[in-house]
Protein backbone atom coordinates (compact mmCIF):
# COMPACT_ATOMS: atom_id res chain seq x y z
CA UNK A 1 0.00 0.00 0.00
CA UNK A 2 0.89 3.81 -0.67
CA UNK A 3 1.73 5.78 1.83
CA UNK A 4 -0.87 8.52 2.57
CA UNK A 5 -0.03 11.91 2.21
CA UNK A 6 -1.13 13.79 5.45
CA UNK A 7 -2.83 17.34 4.69
CA UNK A 8 -1.48 19.99 6.39
CA UNK A 9 -4.60 22.30 7.39
CA UNK A 10 -4.95 26.08 5.79
CA UNK A 11 -3.59 28.51 8.13
CA UNK A 12 -6.44 31.54 8.48
CA UNK A 13 -4.83 36.04 8.47
CA UNK A 14 -7.27 38.66 9.05
CA UNK A 15 -9.51 39.69 5.74
CA UNK A 16 -7.51 41.89 4.05
CA UNK A 17 -8.05 45.49 5.16
CA UNK A 18 -8.91 44.51 8.61
CA UNK A 19 -7.10 43.92 11.71
CA UNK A 20 -7.03 43.01 15.26
CA UNK A 21 -7.09 44.93 18.22
CA UNK A 22 -4.89 43.16 20.74
CA UNK A 23 -4.73 43.02 23.96
CA UNK A 24 -1.56 45.93 24.63
CA UNK A 25 -3.52 48.54 22.63
CA UNK A 26 -7.22 47.98 24.41
CA UNK A 27 -5.91 50.61 26.81
CA UNK A 28 -5.73 53.25 23.79
CA UNK A 29 -9.56 52.34 22.64
CA UNK A 30 -11.19 52.14 26.18
CA UNK A 31 -9.59 55.81 26.68
CA UNK A 32 -10.88 56.61 23.46
CA UNK A 33 -14.32 55.32 24.73
CA UNK A 34 -14.50 56.74 28.04
CA UNK A 35 -13.55 60.28 26.51
CA UNK A 36 -15.95 60.43 24.09
CA UNK A 37 -18.67 59.12 26.82
CA UNK A 38 -17.82 62.18 29.19
CA UNK A 39 -17.42 64.85 26.69
CA UNK A 40 -20.33 64.44 24.56
CA UNK A 41 -22.68 63.55 27.40
CA UNK A 42 -21.47 66.49 29.46
CA UNK A 43 -22.69 68.74 25.94
CA UNK A 44 -26.44 66.89 25.96
CA UNK A 45 -25.35 64.33 23.01
CA UNK A 46 -27.28 61.00 23.46
CA UNK A 47 -25.88 57.01 23.09
CA UNK A 48 -27.26 55.78 19.91
CA UNK A 49 -26.61 52.33 18.83
CA UNK A 50 -27.91 51.33 15.10
CA UNK A 51 -27.73 47.45 13.29
CA UNK A 52 -24.61 46.65 11.50
CA UNK A 53 -26.07 46.14 8.61
CA UNK A 54 -29.07 48.18 6.70
CA UNK A 55 -31.62 47.59 3.88
CA UNK A 56 -29.29 48.27 0.98
CA UNK A 57 -31.60 51.14 -0.35
CA UNK A 58 -31.29 53.39 2.61
CA UNK A 59 -27.57 54.05 1.49
CA UNK A 60 -28.31 54.16 -2.15
CA UNK A 61 -30.69 56.73 -1.13
CA UNK A 62 -29.24 58.68 1.05
CA UNK A 63 -25.39 58.76 0.14
CA UNK A 64 -26.08 58.96 -3.41
CA UNK A 65 -25.91 56.74 -6.43
CA UNK A 66 -22.88 58.29 -8.08
CA UNK A 67 -20.88 58.62 -5.11
CA UNK A 68 -17.89 55.91 -4.28
CA UNK A 69 -19.30 54.62 -1.41
CA UNK A 70 -22.59 53.15 -3.88
CA UNK A 71 -20.55 52.57 -6.72
CA UNK A 72 -17.94 51.03 -5.51
CA UNK A 73 -17.12 50.39 -1.81
CA UNK A 74 -20.31 49.11 -0.53
CA UNK A 75 -20.42 45.35 0.77
CA UNK A 76 -24.04 43.99 -0.40
CA UNK A 77 -26.06 41.00 0.08
CA UNK A 78 -28.93 38.88 -0.69
CA UNK A 79 -30.61 37.13 2.10
CA UNK A 80 -31.91 33.72 1.50
CA UNK A 81 -35.75 35.58 2.04
CA UNK A 82 -35.07 38.07 -0.76
CA UNK A 83 -33.87 40.93 1.50
CA UNK A 84 -31.19 43.49 -0.07
CA UNK A 85 -28.96 44.59 2.68
CA UNK A 86 -25.73 46.07 3.54
CA UNK A 87 -23.10 46.23 5.89
CA UNK A 88 -23.36 49.79 6.82
CA UNK A 89 -20.32 52.01 5.32
CA UNK A 90 -20.99 55.25 7.30
CA UNK A 91 -23.08 56.35 10.71
CA UNK A 92 -25.48 58.89 9.60
CA UNK A 93 -27.90 57.67 7.24
CA UNK A 94 -28.78 54.92 10.00
CA UNK A 95 -28.88 57.37 12.94
CA UNK A 96 -31.27 59.54 10.51
CA UNK A 97 -33.52 56.28 9.94
CA UNK A 98 -33.38 55.54 13.64
CA UNK A 99 -34.58 59.27 14.24
CA UNK A 100 -37.66 58.73 11.83
CA UNK A 101 -38.62 55.29 13.04
CA UNK A 102 -38.43 56.12 16.62
CA UNK A 103 -40.76 58.70 17.34
CA UNK A 104 -37.80 61.48 18.15
CA UNK A 105 -39.25 63.69 15.88
CA UNK A 106 -41.71 64.16 18.39
CA UNK A 107 -39.34 65.04 20.61
CA UNK A 108 -37.84 68.29 21.87
CA UNK A 109 -35.50 70.08 18.92
CA UNK A 110 -32.82 69.60 18.69
CA UNK A 111 -31.91 66.08 18.66
CA UNK A 112 -28.24 65.29 20.14
CA UNK A 113 -26.53 62.01 19.42
CA UNK A 114 -23.68 60.10 19.22
CA UNK A 115 -22.29 56.93 18.27
CA UNK A 116 -19.25 54.55 18.50
CA UNK A 117 -19.21 51.93 16.56
CA UNK A 118 -17.49 49.65 13.26
CA UNK A 119 -18.34 50.48 9.02
CA UNK A 120 -17.52 48.69 6.26
CA UNK A 121 -15.80 50.13 3.16
CA UNK A 122 -14.40 47.76 0.23
CA UNK A 123 -11.66 50.36 -0.76
CA UNK A 124 -7.95 49.48 -1.31
CA UNK A 125 -6.18 49.19 1.85
CA UNK A 126 -3.51 51.56 2.88
CA UNK A 127 -1.74 53.14 5.36
CA UNK A 128 -4.64 53.80 8.39
CA UNK A 129 -7.42 53.29 5.48
CA UNK A 130 -9.23 49.71 6.47
CA UNK A 131 -11.94 47.82 5.19
CA UNK A 132 -13.75 47.89 8.59
CA UNK A 133 -12.97 50.87 10.31
CA UNK A 134 -14.33 52.12 13.68
CA UNK A 135 -15.79 55.62 14.10
CA UNK A 136 -17.26 57.73 17.35
CA UNK A 137 -19.70 60.43 15.24
CA UNK A 138 -21.95 63.46 16.50
CA UNK A 139 -25.30 64.58 15.26
CA UNK A 140 -27.62 67.62 15.68
CA UNK A 141 -31.33 67.25 14.43
CA UNK A 142 -33.55 70.04 13.91
CA UNK A 143 -31.69 73.41 14.25
CA UNK A 144 -30.40 75.47 11.15
CA UNK A 145 -28.61 78.18 12.90
CA UNK A 146 -24.63 78.19 12.00
CA UNK A 147 -23.77 78.38 15.94
CA UNK A 148 -24.93 74.57 15.65
CA UNK A 149 -22.14 73.57 13.16
CA UNK A 150 -19.74 75.38 15.46
CA UNK A 151 -20.86 73.56 18.36
CA UNK A 152 -20.30 70.44 16.47
CA UNK A 153 -16.57 71.74 15.99
CA UNK A 154 -16.26 72.87 19.61
CA UNK A 155 -17.05 69.48 21.11
CA UNK A 156 -14.41 67.70 18.98
CA UNK A 157 -12.44 70.02 19.84
CA UNK A 158 -12.77 69.62 23.34
CA UNK A 159 -12.89 65.88 22.73
CA UNK A 160 -9.39 66.04 21.01
CA UNK A 161 -7.71 68.05 23.33
CA UNK A 162 -9.49 65.99 26.53
CA UNK A 163 -7.74 63.16 24.68
CA UNK A 164 -4.49 64.59 24.69
CA UNK A 165 -4.19 65.76 21.43
CA UNK A 166 -2.07 68.89 21.26
CA UNK A 167 -2.79 70.30 17.64
CA UNK A 168 -5.21 70.12 15.05
CA UNK A 169 -6.94 72.11 12.68
CA UNK A 170 -10.39 72.40 11.11
CA UNK A 171 -10.37 72.59 7.49
CA UNK A 172 -13.95 74.43 6.46
CA UNK A 173 -15.42 75.25 3.28
CA UNK A 174 -19.21 75.90 2.11
CA UNK A 175 -20.74 73.91 -0.55
CA UNK A 176 -23.99 75.87 -0.89
CA UNK A 177 -27.58 74.50 -1.35
CA UNK A 178 -29.79 74.29 -3.96
CA UNK A 179 -30.92 77.72 -4.74
CA UNK A 180 -26.54 78.56 -5.99
CA UNK A 181 -24.60 75.28 -6.59
CA UNK A 182 -26.32 75.31 -10.18
CA UNK A 183 -24.65 78.42 -11.06
CA UNK A 184 -21.42 76.87 -9.82
CA UNK A 185 -21.67 73.64 -11.63
CA UNK A 186 -22.37 75.65 -14.67
CA UNK A 187 -18.73 77.35 -13.74
CA UNK A 188 -16.92 74.11 -13.08
CA UNK A 189 -18.38 72.57 -16.59
CA UNK A 190 -17.09 75.84 -18.17
CA UNK A 191 -13.54 75.28 -16.42
CA UNK A 192 -13.16 71.46 -16.66
CA UNK A 193 -14.49 70.25 -20.23
CA UNK A 194 -11.52 72.19 -22.13
CA UNK A 195 -9.27 70.01 -20.07
CA UNK A 196 -11.32 66.80 -19.91
CA UNK A 197 -9.23 64.33 -22.30
CA UNK A 198 -6.09 65.01 -18.84
CA UNK A 199 -8.99 63.60 -16.60
CA UNK A 200 -8.89 60.10 -14.98
CA UNK A 201 -11.69 57.92 -15.93
CA UNK A 202 -13.74 58.52 -13.03
CA UNK A 203 -14.05 62.08 -13.21
CA UNK A 204 -14.65 62.33 -17.20
CA UNK A 205 -17.89 60.76 -16.04
CA UNK A 206 -18.16 62.87 -13.17
CA UNK A 207 -17.84 65.49 -15.29
CA UNK A 208 -21.10 64.58 -16.98
CA UNK A 209 -23.02 63.28 -13.90
CA UNK A 210 -21.67 65.65 -11.04
CA UNK A 211 -18.49 67.92 -11.62
CA UNK A 212 -18.45 68.79 -7.93
CA UNK A 213 -16.72 65.34 -7.41
CA UNK A 214 -14.06 66.28 -9.20
CA UNK A 215 -12.39 68.35 -6.50
CA UNK A 216 -12.72 65.50 -4.16
CA UNK A 217 -10.51 63.28 -6.83
CA UNK A 218 -7.04 62.08 -5.07
CA UNK A 219 -5.73 61.30 -8.49
CA UNK A 220 -2.73 63.47 -9.08
CA UNK A 221 -3.68 64.27 -12.80
CA UNK A 222 -6.68 65.44 -11.64
CA UNK A 223 -6.05 67.65 -8.26
CA UNK A 224 -3.05 69.97 -10.41
CA UNK A 225 -6.31 71.48 -12.03
CA UNK A 226 -8.01 72.06 -9.40
CA UNK A 227 -5.40 74.62 -8.21
CA UNK A 228 -6.72 77.44 -10.58
CA UNK A 229 -10.65 75.76 -10.67
CA UNK A 230 -13.32 78.24 -9.72
CA UNK A 231 -14.24 78.81 -6.32
CA UNK A 232 -17.48 78.12 -4.75
CA UNK A 233 -17.36 80.58 -1.89
CA UNK A 234 -17.71 82.60 -4.92
CA UNK A 235 -21.27 81.79 -5.92
CA UNK A 236 -23.01 81.49 -2.73
CA UNK A 237 -26.45 82.85 -2.21
CA UNK A 238 -26.96 85.49 0.28
CA UNK A 239 -28.18 82.88 2.94
CA UNK A 240 -25.37 81.07 2.51
CA UNK A 241 -22.63 83.28 2.70
CA UNK A 242 -24.13 84.43 5.74
CA UNK A 243 -24.79 81.13 7.18
CA UNK A 244 -20.61 80.37 6.83
CA UNK A 245 -19.51 84.10 7.69
CA UNK A 246 -21.48 83.62 10.78
CA UNK A 247 -19.61 79.58 11.36
CA UNK A 248 -16.53 81.58 11.01
CA UNK A 249 -17.38 84.18 13.67
CA UNK A 250 -18.17 81.40 16.20
CA UNK A 251 -14.61 79.33 15.66
CA UNK A 252 -12.89 82.84 15.99
CA UNK A 253 -14.87 83.80 19.12
CA UNK A 254 -14.26 80.00 20.22
CA UNK A 255 -10.23 80.06 19.17
CA UNK A 256 -10.72 77.08 17.35
CA UNK A 257 -7.90 77.19 14.53
CA UNK A 258 -9.36 76.27 11.48
CA UNK A 259 -8.08 76.78 7.46
CA UNK A 260 -10.42 78.11 5.07
CA UNK A 261 -10.24 75.68 2.08
CA UNK A 262 -12.59 76.62 -0.78
CA UNK A 263 -12.06 73.66 -2.77
CA UNK A 264 -12.89 71.06 -0.15
CA UNK A 265 -16.10 69.06 -0.81
CA UNK A 266 -17.10 65.43 0.61
CA UNK A 267 -17.85 62.20 -0.96
CA UNK A 268 -21.60 61.93 0.38
CA UNK A 269 -24.61 64.17 -1.78
CA UNK A 270 -26.09 64.64 1.06
CA UNK A 271 -24.02 67.71 2.32
CA UNK A 272 -25.53 70.87 1.89
CA UNK A 273 -23.84 74.30 3.54
CA UNK A 274 -21.38 73.82 6.08
CA UNK A 275 -18.50 70.81 5.30
CA UNK A 276 -15.21 70.05 7.34
CA UNK A 277 -12.09 67.68 7.95
CA UNK A 278 -9.88 67.75 11.13
CA UNK A 279 -6.36 67.64 10.24
CA UNK A 280 -2.75 66.94 12.22
CA UNK A 281 -1.28 69.69 10.53
CA UNK A 282 -1.85 73.43 9.63
CA UNK A 283 0.21 73.19 6.53
CA UNK A 284 -1.56 69.73 5.42
CA UNK A 285 -4.70 69.07 3.39
CA UNK A 286 -3.45 65.92 1.75
CA UNK A 287 -4.17 67.26 -1.58
CA UNK A 288 -2.03 70.88 -1.68
CA UNK A 289 -0.82 71.36 -4.79
CA UNK A 290 3.13 72.27 -3.35
CA UNK A 291 4.95 72.87 -0.36
CA UNK A 292 4.90 76.70 -1.41
CA UNK A 293 1.44 77.08 -1.03
CA UNK A 294 1.03 75.19 2.81
CA UNK A 295 0.53 77.20 5.71
CA UNK A 296 0.05 80.78 4.48
CA UNK A 297 -0.75 82.48 7.70
CA UNK A 298 -3.46 85.21 7.93
CA UNK A 299 -3.72 87.46 11.05
CA UNK A 300 -7.61 87.13 10.88
CA UNK A 301 -10.45 85.93 10.02
CA UNK A 302 -12.39 87.83 7.26
CA UNK A 303 -15.02 90.18 8.49
CA UNK A 304 -16.96 89.23 5.51
CA UNK A 305 -17.05 86.40 3.14
CA UNK A 306 -16.75 89.34 0.13
CA UNK A 307 -12.78 89.99 1.78
CA UNK A 308 -12.41 86.26 0.73
CA UNK A 309 -13.75 85.94 -2.58
CA UNK A 310 -10.13 86.82 -4.54
CA UNK A 311 -8.21 83.30 -5.37
CA UNK A 312 -7.26 81.64 -1.86
CA UNK A 313 -4.27 79.69 -1.73
CA UNK A 314 -5.60 76.44 -1.04
CA UNK A 315 -4.57 75.52 2.93
CA UNK A 316 -4.71 79.24 4.27
CA UNK A 317 -4.82 79.20 7.89
CA UNK A 318 -7.11 81.65 9.19
CA UNK A 319 -6.08 81.76 12.82
CA UNK A 320 -2.87 83.26 15.23
CA UNK A 321 -1.41 79.53 15.22
CA UNK A 322 1.89 78.40 15.91
CA UNK A 323 3.32 76.15 13.51
CA UNK A 324 5.74 73.97 14.80
CA UNK A 325 7.72 71.21 12.96
CA UNK A 326 6.05 67.52 14.70
CA UNK A 327 7.45 63.86 14.13
CA UNK A 328 7.46 62.52 10.94
CA UNK A 329 4.67 59.92 12.37
CA UNK A 330 2.54 62.77 12.38
CA UNK A 331 2.42 63.96 9.02
CA UNK A 332 -0.67 63.72 6.76
CA UNK A 333 -3.10 62.50 9.20
CA UNK A 334 -6.78 63.11 8.70
CA UNK A 335 -8.58 62.54 11.73
CA UNK A 336 -12.46 63.13 10.96
CA UNK A 337 -15.21 64.82 8.88
CA UNK A 338 -18.62 66.20 8.52
CA UNK A 339 -20.78 68.69 7.54
CA UNK A 340 -24.47 70.35 7.45
CA UNK A 341 -27.37 68.18 5.99
CA UNK A 342 -30.23 69.85 5.93
CA UNK A 343 -32.40 67.75 2.75
CA UNK A 344 -31.45 64.30 3.86
CA UNK A 345 -34.10 64.01 6.36
CA UNK A 346 -36.80 64.53 4.20
CA UNK A 347 -35.21 62.73 1.46
CA UNK A 348 -35.74 59.71 3.35
CA UNK A 349 -39.41 60.45 4.06
CA UNK A 350 -39.69 62.85 6.84
CA UNK A 351 -40.53 66.32 7.58
CA UNK A 352 -37.74 68.47 6.08
CA UNK A 353 -35.01 69.29 9.39
CA UNK A 354 -31.82 70.81 9.20
CA UNK A 355 -29.40 68.99 10.51
CA UNK A 356 -25.49 68.60 11.13
CA UNK A 357 -22.81 65.91 12.39
CA UNK A 358 -19.06 64.51 11.80
CA UNK A 359 -17.26 61.54 12.67
CA UNK A 360 -13.70 60.58 13.69
CA UNK A 361 -11.50 57.77 12.74
CA UNK A 362 -10.79 55.59 15.96
CA UNK A 363 -7.96 53.77 14.67
CA UNK A 364 -6.34 57.17 13.66
CA UNK A 365 -6.74 58.66 16.89
CA UNK A 366 -5.03 55.65 18.24
CA UNK A 367 -2.47 55.96 15.96
CA UNK A 368 -1.98 59.28 16.45
CA UNK A 369 -1.74 58.52 20.37
CA UNK A 370 0.89 56.26 20.20
CA UNK A 371 3.16 58.58 18.16
CA UNK A 372 2.71 61.08 20.69
CA UNK A 373 3.94 58.88 23.28
CA UNK A 374 0.34 59.69 25.28
CA UNK A 375 0.52 58.35 28.44
CA UNK A 376 -2.78 56.02 28.69
CA UNK A 377 -4.21 54.36 31.66
CA UNK A 378 -4.07 51.16 31.75
CA UNK A 379 -5.63 48.38 33.53
CA UNK A 380 -4.53 48.57 37.61
CA UNK A 381 -0.57 47.55 38.25
CA UNK A 382 -1.05 43.61 39.45
CA UNK A 383 0.87 43.28 42.83
CA UNK A 384 -0.45 40.28 43.94
CA UNK A 385 -0.18 36.76 42.82
CA UNK A 386 -2.22 33.70 43.40
CA UNK A 387 0.19 30.79 44.09
CA UNK A 388 -2.40 27.05 44.80
CA UNK A 389 -1.15 23.92 45.55
CA UNK A 390 -3.18 20.56 44.70
CA UNK A 391 -7.31 20.07 44.51
CA UNK A 392 -7.96 22.01 47.76
CA UNK A 393 -6.18 25.07 46.84
CA UNK A 394 -7.81 24.94 43.32
CA UNK A 395 -11.03 25.00 44.59
CA UNK A 396 -10.81 27.52 47.21
CA UNK A 397 -8.97 30.29 44.79
CA UNK A 398 -12.07 31.74 43.03
CA UNK A 399 -13.55 32.82 46.60
CA UNK A 400 -9.78 34.04 47.20
CA UNK A 401 -10.45 36.35 44.25
CA UNK A 402 -13.65 37.43 44.73
CA UNK A 403 -12.61 38.91 47.89
CA UNK A 404 -9.36 40.46 46.43
CA UNK A 405 -11.86 42.24 43.57
CA UNK A 406 -14.17 43.48 46.04
CA UNK A 407 -11.34 45.12 47.40
CA UNK A 408 -9.90 46.61 43.89
CA UNK A 409 -6.76 44.41 44.72
CA UNK A 410 -5.45 42.83 41.21
CA UNK A 411 -4.20 39.75 40.90
CA UNK A 412 -3.00 37.25 38.93
CA UNK A 413 -2.71 33.18 38.65
CA UNK A 414 -1.64 30.08 36.57
CA UNK A 415 -4.54 27.64 37.93
CA UNK A 416 -3.23 25.35 35.52
CA UNK A 417 0.14 24.75 36.70
CA UNK A 418 0.74 22.40 39.55
CA UNK A 419 4.57 23.38 40.49
CA UNK A 420 4.59 25.85 43.89
CA UNK A 421 8.19 26.96 41.76
CA UNK A 422 7.05 27.69 38.53
CA UNK A 423 4.08 29.41 39.65
CA UNK A 424 6.72 31.61 41.89
CA UNK A 425 8.90 32.28 38.71
CA UNK A 426 5.81 33.82 37.46
CA UNK A 427 4.77 35.45 39.93
CA UNK A 428 8.36 37.21 39.99
CA UNK A 429 8.43 37.97 36.53
CA UNK A 430 5.06 39.60 36.27
CA UNK A 431 6.35 42.15 38.73
CA UNK A 432 3.92 41.38 41.68
CA UNK A 433 5.01 42.27 45.31
CA UNK A 434 3.25 39.72 47.17
CA UNK A 435 2.07 36.19 46.45
CA UNK A 436 -0.69 34.52 48.13
CA UNK A 437 0.09 31.00 48.52
CA UNK A 438 -2.73 28.24 48.97
CA UNK A 439 -2.51 24.40 49.51
CA UNK A 440 -4.06 21.72 51.43
CA UNK A 441 -3.56 22.52 54.70
CA UNK A 442 -4.52 26.12 54.65
CA UNK A 443 -7.47 25.67 52.68
CA UNK A 444 -8.58 23.33 55.92
CA UNK A 445 -7.05 25.62 58.41
CA UNK A 446 -8.87 28.86 56.48
CA UNK A 447 -5.01 30.17 56.53
CA UNK A 448 -3.25 31.91 53.77
CA UNK A 449 0.37 32.10 53.39
CA UNK A 450 1.36 35.40 52.56
CA UNK A 451 4.93 36.32 50.93
CA UNK A 452 7.16 39.05 49.96
CA UNK A 453 8.59 38.70 46.47
CA UNK A 454 11.71 40.79 47.08
CA UNK A 455 12.74 38.98 50.11
CA UNK A 456 11.17 36.35 50.39
CA UNK A 457 9.94 36.17 53.96
CA UNK A 458 6.50 34.52 54.46
CA UNK A 459 3.92 34.30 57.12
CA UNK A 460 1.10 32.47 57.90
CA UNK A 461 -2.08 34.16 58.47
CA UNK A 462 -6.04 33.81 58.64
CA UNK A 463 -7.67 34.47 55.62
CA UNK A 464 -10.15 36.47 57.32
CA UNK A 465 -7.03 39.65 57.85
CA UNK A 466 -5.89 38.82 54.30
CA UNK A 467 -7.54 41.89 53.12
CA UNK A 468 -6.28 43.95 56.19
CA UNK A 469 -2.65 42.73 56.20
CA UNK A 470 -2.53 43.01 52.44
CA UNK A 471 -3.65 46.73 52.35
CA UNK A 472 -1.01 47.48 54.58
CA UNK A 473 1.52 46.27 53.14
CA UNK A 474 0.87 47.13 49.21
CA UNK A 475 0.98 51.23 51.10
CA UNK A 476 4.55 50.56 51.97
Amino acid sequence: MGRHRKIKPKSFSSPKGTHDILPQDQKYWERIRSVSKNVFSYYNFLRIDTPHFEETGLFVQAVGTQTDIVEKQMYSFQTEGGDDLTLRPEGTASVVRAYLQNGFVAEPHPVKFYYIGSFFRHESPQRLRFRELNQIGLEIIGDENAVVDAEIIHVFSVFLRELGIPEFYFHVNSVGCSDCRPQYRSQLLQYYRPKAKGLCRDCKRRLKQNPLRILDCKEEKCRIFKKNAPQLLDSLCEACKKHFTSLLEFLDEAGIPYILNPYLVRGLDYYTRTVFEIFTDSDWAGELESEKEKGAVLEKVPEKIEEAEKPIVEGEVIAEVKIEEKPKALKGIALGSGGRYDNLISLLGGRAEPAVGGALGMERLVALMKSLGLKVPGEPKQRVYFVQLGDMGKKKSFKIFEELRKNGIAVGESLGRDSVKSQLKLADKSGSDISLILGQKEAIDETIIIREMSSGIQEVIPQSKMIEILKKKLKK
